[in-house]
């Protein structure tokens, strides 16, 4: 790995999400929305499978890059606006990251690597592809999942949680059991596994 150059790439990533003007409080301090995101998947990346790929890395780390940029109520708020929205975000992610990795001087192997990643190819068969996956699954069931749960009723929550679980490799599984979840949050994990 040129560190100089994964450095340089993780630095251009991180001012990019910076410029987000959604906040989060986080312990008592303000941050942009996805800048703080892309922190946590590089936590969980390191948690979950420290020896992995540059590429993995990278891709962790941009895998919400100005997602702001295209917001939710721009498409239909349906099932069909929902995956439309979902798929062109990958293509969005894909082009932003490979346009800083391209400045920093990464090649086209690497690049095209980060943009089949982030568009989640061959999930369940690709082993990169399910960690990148079971990181975003155990990001949110840690830090966002008490607070989607709040909009929501028990039914809906677990059958999001039926999904995310379909979408997670046994090793994820056994890594979100392990999770400091809320009593709330731990209960519907229960009531969606039928423990």
């Amino acid at each position: 790995m040129n560190s100089d150059r994964f450095s340089a790439a993780i630095r251009l990533f991180d001012e990019a999400n910076r410029q987000d003007p959604n906040r989060e409080d986080w312990e008592g301090v303000s941050h942009p929305k996805e800048l703080l995101y892309a922190e946590r998947m590089s936590e969980g990346l390191k948690k979950f499978a420290p020896n992995t790929s540059e590429a993995l890395q990278l891709t962790v780390r941009c895998q919400h890059i100005c997602r702001w940029e295209i917001p939710r109520d721009s498409y239909e708020m349906n099932r069909t606006g929902y995956l439309m929205w979902r798929q062109n975000l990958k293509k969005f992610h894909a082009k932003k990251a490979s346009q800083i990795l391209q400045s920093t001087g990464y090649d086209s192997e690497t690049i095209d690597k980060v943009a089949f990643l982030l568009q989640k190819k061959q999930l369940k068969h690709h082993p990169e592809t399910q960690i990148l996956e079971d990181v975003i699954c155990l990001v949110f069931l840690e830090f966002y999942f008490d607070a989607f749960s709040e909009k929501y009723t028990d039914e809906k929550l677990i059958d999001v949680l039926q999904k995310t679980w379909k979408k997670m490799s046994k090793r994820g599984h056994e890594a979100a059991l392990k999770l400091p979840l809320s009593d709330n949050a731990l209960r519907l994990v229960k009531a969606a596994l039928g423990l």
